[in-house]
């Protein structure tokens, strides 16, 4: 999220201090600073408690980034392609905080060269959510390996690499995975 905590503070002539003096309760100069700068997160009552000091609404301290959006020309099913029955737009691929990205360098199982893979990291109480879907798993020396998730146990994970050279692997769980969620592919 991207504030605009210190154009506002600006605008208004106001100090650091000042505002700082002004939030209920009182804080310091330095903690508005940055949280303007965006080095401490700006949580809803961080943003309330500013727009307060500031005499403005909290939605006057946000700026939400611009996401373009294509309409929808046809839709593909069975019977072939059919024009929309009304207006139909969808909105392209941002990624959410954390993600991470593989990309493919070489042809490998269902992905090919130049492919990008989402994926979300996960801790060991949400593994589960990974079941038969392709993840990635950190492994000593700042290795990884990347495989489709076969089942979960007490201290271990069933895994099938995408090659399937060898069969299914069992392996101690790690501290984090990485589940595939999202394929970016150029035709």
């Amino acid at each position: 999220m991207i504030t605009a905590i210190r154009e506002v503070r600006r605008a208004k002539g106001l100090t650091l201090d000042e505002v700082a003096r002004a939030c209920l309760p009182p804080t310091t100069a330095q903690t508005i600073g940055r949280l303007e700068m965006g080095t401490r997160t700006v949580s809803v009552d961080w943003l309330n408690r500013i727009a307060a000091a500031l005499g403005v609404t909290a939605a006057d301290l946000v700026s939400l980034p611009v996401r373009e959006t294509l309409p929808v020309a046809a839709l593909l099913g069975p019977r072939g392609a059919v024009a929309p029955r009304r207006p139909l737009a969808v909105s392209p691929p941002c990624p959410a905080d954390g993600m991470v990205a593989v990309t493919v360098s070489a042809s490998i199982g269902d992905y090919r060269a130049g492919d990008e893979l989402w994926c979300e990291p996960l801790g060991p109480d949400r593994f589960a959510e990974a079941l038969n879907r392709d993840i990635l798993l950190p492994q000593p020396a700042g290795r990884f390996l990347f495989a489709r998730l076969l089942g979960t146990g007490p201290d271990t994970l069933a895994v099938l690499p995408p090659d399937r050279i060898g069969g299914p692997r069992i392996l101690p769980h790690p501290v984090w995975i990485a589940r595939v969620c999202r394929l970016v592919r150029t035709l």
